[in-house]
C-alpha cells in the first residue's frame, strides 16, 4: 500500500460525509453539527447538556457552539433553562419539537459509524484511534477544531 491509497481512502470518507451533510441540510434544514447536538441531548438523562459538554463533544469553540444553539433555539428544537444548582449558568434542553425532529431524521452516517465502532474490540478501536492520530499529525492539524464550516476569517492554507 502506498500513500496514494491512503489519500484516496481519506477522500472517500470526506466525500461520503459531505454528501450526507448536504442531504441532511436539504431534507431537514440542519447541519450535521446541529443534528449531533440534538442527538447528544436525546441520549442524556433529562434530555439536558451544557454548553461546555457540547464544545468538548464536537471539538468546536464556544462561539461556534453558541451559533449552533442559537439556530436550534430559534427553530424551537432546544431551550436554554436555568441550572437548578447554579442560577448563573444555563442547561441546554431538548424540546418536544426537537424529539419529534429526531424521530423523523434518518440514522445518519455518523450514527451508523458510531454503532459499528462501538462493536469493535477495544484493541481494534485503539488501533483505529492511533491510526487517525497519526494521519492528523502527518497533516499537521492537531490544533484544528472540527468546525462544520469554514468562516471567512479562517485561512484555507495550513
Amino acid at each position: 500500500m502506498d500513500s496514494l491509497d491512503i489519500i484516496v481512502s481519506i477522500r472517500k470518507i470526506v466525500r461520503s460525509l459531505n454528501l450526507e451533510s448536504k442531504s441532511i441540510q436539504k431534507d431537514f434544514g440542519l447541519s450535521i453539527a446541529q443534528l449531533l447536538c440534538l442527538g447528544h441531548l436525546q441520549s442524556n438523562p433529562g434530555y439536558r447538556s451544557t454548553h461546555k459538554e457540547l464544545m468538548n463533544l464536537l471539538s468546536l469553540n464556544s462561539s461556534t457552539i453558541s451559533g449552533i444553539l442559537n439556530r436550534l433555539e430559534k427553530r424551537g428544537y432546544i431551550a436554554r433553562v436555568s441550572n437548578e444548582v447554579d442560577r448563573r449558568s444555563k442547561s441546554i434542553m431538548l424540546t418536544a419539537s426537537g424529539i419529534k425532529l429526531l424521530e423523523e431524521t434518518p440514522n445518519v452516517l455518523h450514527d451508523r459509524l458510531a454503532d459499528r465502532l462501538d462493536k469493535l474490540s477495544e484493541d481494534d478501536k485503539s488501533m483505529v484511534d492511533k491510526s487517525l492520530k497519526i494521519i492528523i499529525s502527518a497533516m499537521e492539524i492537531k490544533g484544528m477544531e472540527a468546525s462544520p464550516l469554514l468562516t471567512p476569517e479562517e485561512p484555507i492554507d495550513p
